[in-house]
Formats: structure tokens, sequence, C-alpha cells
């Protein structure tokens, strides 16, 4: 089939694979938390097992979840979304997915930032819609903005990651209400992928829905709750479209994993989930020091857990760079054409999602090899 030969391989997931025939690998490579969820969602799946819950539930998800949803909402943004308005996916992928079928016909154009997120493109490729890549760069702080995007006509959807992967960057509120109002005034769908909402560790982040009851939003459990083997998202739509959604839901995944369900009703321990935070701020502001030193640095990461590294003092083959990097001093990075072709060649990523410990032993051997 024709739409599978554009669709290319996750190549983080290449390099972990290749990373894994060594036993001393430093992981910089994979972002998947290594922090632990909250004790309660280990009590409440463990409840639910003991309980022999095993069955779907409705296509939508627990009601008692898209309630604890709506309700972190009003406590973190304080936006009032119904749970009529909340769908539960599987994972965010299965959200981006849904998004996609409901919102974009074949051959209609998905806006995307270039870098971004690779399986973005490769859900479009899936699904023949047509990925329009607008580049970003330091310039704006990797930020697009309303005079980048009118640039690109017949636009059906933008997609916008904030904070983003694999750059750090977080929007600022001016930019982001300016698209979402652009979008909004030319009948242009506005999708926000809020996956690493709550790891941002200098000023605030915003969700769209502070500034648009039309936007989708897409988040889930598996980076701020630390829960990415449960395998949960969901997806926030405007009333008008939460049918459509459902319609796919049902037949395409039946239901989200009810175990998983149960489990992520005991994740909202916004005290605990703010020791995670400065875990991972302390981790950044290690590693953001430290790279520094070795690489050329455009943009200082406020949020998720990547920072996006310049090498062309080293080399302007970010593939073949972490190759090497990996068969002779066994460190495991992200090459930055993993996430599009705007001179990604020259940048790779970096994940600080292990220990500060693991994180000193590979800069020390990065320093080593470099000759830094």
């Amino acid at each position: 089939m024709d739409r599978l030969r554009k669709v290319k391989s996750f190549i983080v997931m290449d390099v972990l694979k290749e990373a894994q025939k060594y036993d001393d690998t430093i992981h910089f490579e994979i972002g998947e938390p290594d922090t632990e969820p909250p004790p309660k969602v280990w009590e409440y799946t463990e409840r639910a097992v003991k309980e022999k819950i095993n069955c779907y539930s409705e296509a939508l998800g627990l009601t008692e979840l898209r309630e604890k949803i709506s309700k972190f909402y009003y406590d973190k943004y304080k936006v009032d979304v119904s749970p009529s308005r909340i769908a539960i996916t599987v994972g965010t992928s299965g959200a981006f997915l849904v998004a996609y079928m409901i919102l974009l016909n074949q051959g209609e154009r998905l806006a995307l930032t270039d870098p971004s997120y690779p399986c973005y493109k490769n859900f479009s490729y899936l699904l023949d819609i047509n990925p329009v890549f607008i580049p970003i760069d330091k310039t704006t702080n990797y930020q697009l903005t309303v005079d980048k995007l009118k640039e690109y006509k017949d636009i059906k959807a933008l997609q916008i990651t904030s904070p983003s992967n694999p750059i750090g960057n977080v929007y600022e509120k001016k930019v982001l209400k300016e698209l979402i109002e652009y979008c909004d005034e030319n009948n242009i769908y506005f999708i926000s992928d809020e996956i690493y909402h709550g790891l941002v560790y200098d000023g605030k982040e915003y969700t769209a829905l502070q500034f648009s009851d039309k936007s989708i939003v897409i988040n889930g459990f598996s980076k701020y709750f630390s829960m990415p083997g449960f395998r949960l998202g969901w997806i926030i739509l405007p009333e008008d479209l939460i049918r459509k959604a459902e319609i796919v839901l049902q037949n395409v995944f039946i239901a989200p994993p009810i175990l998983s369900q149960y489990g992520a009703l005991g994740a909202f321990d916004y005290e605990y989930l703010n020791k995670i935070r400065n875990i991972y701020k302390e981790r950044r502001d290690f590693l953001y020091k430290e790279l520094s030193k070795i690489f050329d640095i455009d943009v200082i990461p406020k949020g998720a857990f990547y920072i996006w590294a310049n090498i062309e003092r080293y080399s302007d083959n970010s593939y073949q760079f972490v190759k090497d990097i990996l068969k002779n001093i066994h460190v495991a990075i992200t090459p930055g054409v993993d996430f599009g072709e705007n001179n990604t060649q020259k940048y790779i990523r970096f994940a600080y999602t292990r220990d500060i410990n693991h994180l000193k032993e590979g800069v020390e051997r990065l320093k080593s090899y470099l000759k830094c």
C-alpha cells in the first residue's frame, strides 16, 4: 500500500533496541519516566485486580475517571470542562488517531511544526491525510507564530505541542492565544498536545481551553503522572464532536483497558506530583549546565524532559553521530532527524529520564570521547 511506504520507523525505538545490546549503556534516548506514579495508582490497580474486574467500560471510559479529569482542569487552570466532553483513550496515540479520523478527510492538510514528534506525520500518512511541515527555529524560541502560519493555505487543522518534544520549549501565553484566535477565525481546528503539562520548570503552561472551547486538547498519564505502561490518554472535544469520537472508539478500541482506568483514579495526588516535577527540574538544571559546555543549545528547555543540542562543531550528520557514540562509548541519544527535516541533521535530543548519577556518567563519557 502506497501510504505505508511513507511511514518511517520510530528511530528512538531503534536506538533503544540497539542500546540494549550493552550492559553498561547510558540512556539519554527515550522519553520514558523512571519515576514512580502516585502510590494510590498501585493501590487502586491492586484493588481492581483483587476484585477481579475484567470487563469493558463504555467506549468513552469510566465516568468516574472522566469526572476526575474534569476536576483536574478546574484545579489546575480554573477551566470548566464537562466530563461529557472527555474521552479516555489508549494512550495519547489513540487520541491522535481519533482526532485525525474525525477532523480530517482524505487529502486534507494538517499543519505540523518541524521539528516535532515523528508519530504525528506517520499517523497522517496511515490515514491518507497530508501533513504540512512548518519550520520553526531559535529566532522565535521554536514557537510557531501567526505570521508564519499565514504563509500556508488550505489548512484544515493545526497541531501544536507545548511543552514540546524534542525542544522542551513552552509556548508563551500571547503566542498561543494568537494562534488559537487565528484558527477559530479561519475555521481551522486547533489541536493542542499537552502531554507534558505539569512538567514545567520556569514560568507556567497554558491549556488551549483557556482561550477557546473549540480547541481539541490531548493529554495522558504517561509523562507527568509517570504511568507509561498503563497506556491511557484522553481527548477533550467540543460537544458536537464527542459522539463522532465515541463511534470511532467503539469500533477501533471497544474500550480503554479497565485495570489501567481504575489505577488512574489514584493519579491525582498533586503534592506527590509536585515532588516528581522537582526531581526533573533538578535533572534539567544539571544536564543543561553540563551539556552547554559540550554543545550549543539554542533554547533553555523550560518543560518536558528534553534538551535539543546542536552538534555542528562535531558533525553534520546526527544519525551517524549518535550511532558512533553508542558503538564507541555506549551512550544512547536520539538523532535530530527523527523529528523532521528542518536542519535536524545538526541536532540531537537528550532525555533526562534517569537519575542524576546516571546522567553524570553519560556526561563524563561524552566529555572524554569528544575531548571537551
